[in-house]
């Protein structure tokens, strides 16, 4: 059995984003200029219930209320890209790591630029986190779309953590149900 790809469209702050599913679990995430992002064809399906939830997991982290995504993943990649794109779902939101740190993690202290340029080809931007690591001196360096979206993710978390904080400390600000 062939599997067909589905996908949407969602607009986000960063731009429009491309969601592909294979019909029971999201395996891509791609802004509009992304490297080596995939372009639809007349093959493809529009929609499916996996990107419905996605898009709206989606939206709520780019308004600040989700920091964690609940969805199926089916990542395509060698062995040791999903190896690597496993571990960046370890990554705490609004902290980052470097390329370094994260080859120590899988137990290559010596690959950090073979894991960089297995982040380089995560499909699945934003929901796996590969936004979160930067290089050793605290550098933004490689994105598949672009520095200036990855400023602007880590930026986001980092606001929506200093949110949280902010109301943890100070009741008044809790919601009241």
């Amino acid at each position: 059995m062939t599997t067909r790809t589905h996908h949407s469209k969602l607009s986000t702050p960063i731009g429009e984003l491309l969601l592909t599913s294979d019909g029971t679990a999201l395996t891509g995430v791609y802004l509009g200029d992304h490297k080596d992002g995939p372009t639809p064809d007349s093959t493809w399906l529009e929609g499916d219930e996996v990107l419905r939830e996605a898009g709206e997991q989606l939206t709520a982290y780019f308004a600040g209320t989700l920091t964690t995504f609940r969805l199926p993943l089916a990542p395509s990649g060698t062995p040791f890209q999903m190896s690597v794109w496993e571990k960046l779902n370890g990554i705490p939101f609004g902290t980052t790591i470097s390329y370094g740190e994260q080859a120590r993690r899988l137990d290559c202290p010596n690959s950090s630029r073979a894991v960089g340029a297995a982040n380089g080809r995560n499909p699945i931007s934003i929901v796996v986190p590969c936004h979160r690591v930067i290089g050793a001196g605290g550098d933004l360096t490689g994105y598949g779309g672009g520095l200036d979206r990855k400023r602007w993710l880590l930026k986001h978390e980092a606001g929506v953590l200093a949110s949280l904080s902010t109301t943890a400390q100070d009741p008044s600000l809790l919601e009241v149900g």
